[in-house]
């Protein structure tokens, strides 16, 4: 599980420690300038080592941590957890949902109009959501 070494490339170990989904969107974090090794903008191929900061900008808030272990395979969540230290603030709150989207139980099927409504909501959630 740990690396020989001690080093591991950074988008590696983002995806291994189960910060991103896929290694390719960790190196794509990396090359996009969204992921910091010790206030640092990274390359996908940086080395990082226990101590080292890490910070990457993923899905709308900022994680900070600090690698506590080196690993380069992919590992539970429980262990992975034990792989860095989370300094990352916490996540914002949830929008309230507006009453526009939100339908009586047993009303129906939407009508024409109700359908538009809930698509400009969605519309105005993935621009918020950008």
């Amino acid at each position: 599980m740990s690396s020989d070494e001690g080093t591991v490339r950074v988008d590696s170990w983002i995806w291994s420690v189960r910060l991103t989904k896929t290694r390719s969107l960790a190196a794509t974090a990396c090359r996009a300038g969204h992921v910091r090794v010790n206030g640092t903008r990274v390359k996908p191929a940086q080395l990082v080592r226990p101590g080292d900061e890490v910070r990457l900008q993923h899905e709308g808030r900022e994680r900070i941590v600090v690698v506590s272990r080196v690993i380069s395979k992919r590992v539970g969540a429980s262990v992975a957890a034990e792989c860095y230290v989370d300094n990352s603030p916490p996540p914002p709150a949830r929008e309230e949902v507006a009453s526009v989207g939100m339908r009586d139980r047993g009303t129906g099927r939407p009508t024409k109009r109700d359908r538009r409504d809930l698509d400009r909501l969605r519309d105005l959630e993935q621009l918020r959501g950008r």
